[in-house]
């Protein structure tokens, strides 16, 4: 019987640099750490909510 590999989870997530440009949370990054140690998008500027606002500008 052939077991197949299962994919690894993304290490670092993909961050949209032009949502990131200016957020003071991040420093342009679009990405945190959080304090368990986790590599995760920024909350404060790649959020679907957030990404609605700077479209709408």
């Amino acid at each position: 019987m052939t077991y197949g590999t299962m994919a690894a989870p993304e290490s670092n997530p993909r961050a949209n640099a032009a949502l990131a440009a200016d957020c003071e949370v991040c420093n342009g990054w679009g990405s945190v750490i959080t304090f368990q140690g986790r590599h995760e998008l920024c909350q404060a500027c790649q959020s679907p909510t957030e990404r609605e606002c700077h479209e709408s500008s």
